[in-house]
């Protein structure tokens, strides 16, 4: 089975419609089932997208590539310095 990937706006939109259907009433499967998505992916984005707006969802998945981005430049700045420490050590 093919997996959806669906966009941080997209999963908030979600949230909110699956709240409001909650609040009707309905059971959580039910809910999930309407919405197209499982129940395990409805409590993960809750617990990561719960309480954002659309802009907030935006703005952390771009925090989320540059905080990758980042982290992989450290890594690279991090390996170059050591191979120049041994570099100049002598020790090859």
């Amino acid at each position: 089975m093919k997996r959806k990937h669906f966009k941080a706006e997209q999963i908030v939109v979600m949230l909110r419609e699956a709240e409001i259907q909650l609040a009707k009433g309905l059971d959580i499967v039910d809910v999930c089932r309407t919405l197209g998505f499982s129940e395990q992916s409805y409590y993960r984005w809750r617990k990561e997208y719960g309480g954002l707006k659309l802009d907030q969802a935006k703005r952390m998945k771009g925090l989320e590539k540059e905080n990758t981005r980042l982290k992989k430049i450290v890594a690279d700045l991090t390996l170059d310095n050591s191979i120049l420490k041994e570099a100049a050590e002598g020790n090859f």
